[in-house]
């Protein structure tokens, strides 16, 4: 099993990054939609119309959000933690991803960036 750590600097204020993460409306609007989302610790969600799932294992809005992935067929979830802080209105988000698929890190790792992270930079920066 791997692990994935990346940063990403968003110029949109830390709320609204929460809120492309937790809200499944903004979910929809980034391209990760349809999504079920909330901000509830055992709530189970769905990314891309049910292709990821998993349940919120630790939320402590803004700043920290941890959940239990799946994706395909695999049989432990990965574990998916957001960290959270701003300065000057300039949202960092640090990722780590533990117990990602050896077979599957290198796509996991350019998604996030691809159509993760990068989709929900374009769509706050663009939108701001």
């Amino acid at each position: 099993m791997k692990t994935i750590e990346q940063t990403y600097t968003i110029n949109a204020p830390l709320e609204k990054v929460w809120q492309a993460l937790i809200d499944p409306i903004e979910i929809d609007a980034w391209g990760a939609g349809p999504a079920k989302m909330a901000d509830q610790e055992d709530f189970e969600f769905s990314l891309w119309g049910g292709d990821i799932w998993g349940k919120n294992v630790e939320v402590e809005a803004p700043n920290k959000l941890v959940q239990d992935w799946y994706g395909g067929n695999w049989e432990k979830p990965s574990k998916v933690t957001f960290s959270l802080s701003e300065v000057n209105g300039v949202t960092e988000v640090g990722l780590l991803h533990e117990n990602v698929p050896d077979e599957e890190d290198g796509d996991i790792e350019t998604g996030w960036s691809d159509y993760y992270f990068g989709e929900i930079k374009k769509y706050l920066e663009n939108s701001s």
